[in-house]
């Protein structure tokens, strides 16, 4: 079977760059699986997902004229098993929560809050500093009409 849009193969990771991963496929083709075709999920670092050497089943996107492959490694993965993930779990407001729960939610890595809270928290900073800028346009175009 000859390599074609749509087609699922095994592959081996030979190379590893800041946007994705490039393979070796069979009849002796190389492709890439760009970063965002690595996992459903946010990928920060490459090599968090796959290292150099690793089998891999990738999903051909397309042939590029110039001869370049467009693999995904997450089209690969069946779809009910895709969505069998678990939702993220419900936290307690801060309100109701202990000093100690409190601490670690602020101390856990970015990477594991959910794209909601941290949302929330780039309004909340953003919201901050366009106060603070006002408050300080506001400050100078009052000293300047004395």
């Amino acid at each position: 079977m000859g390599l074609e849009p749509g087609a699922i193969v095994e592959a081996k990771v030979t190379a590893i760059t800041k946007f994705g991963a490039f393979v070796s496929l069979p009849e002796g083709k190389n492709g890439l699986v760009h970063i965002s075709e690595l996992s459903d999920s946010y990928v920060n670092d490459v090599n968090e997902h796959v290292s150099v050497g690793q089998q891999v089943r990738v999903y051909v996107m397309n042939i590029a004229p110039d001869g370049k492959i467009n693999l995904s490694i997450k089209r690969a993965i069946p779809q009910a098993e895709r969505n069998s993930t678990p939702a993220p779990r419900q936290e307690r407001s801060r309100k109701s929560a202990p000093a100690a729960v409190v601490l670690q939610k602020e101390s856990r890595p970015e990477a594991e809050e959910s794209f909601e809270d941290r949302l929330k928290k780039f309004m909340r900073e953003s919201d901050s500093r366009i106060a603070d800028n006002r408050m300080y346009s506001e400050h100078r175009q009052r000293s300047r009409r004395r």
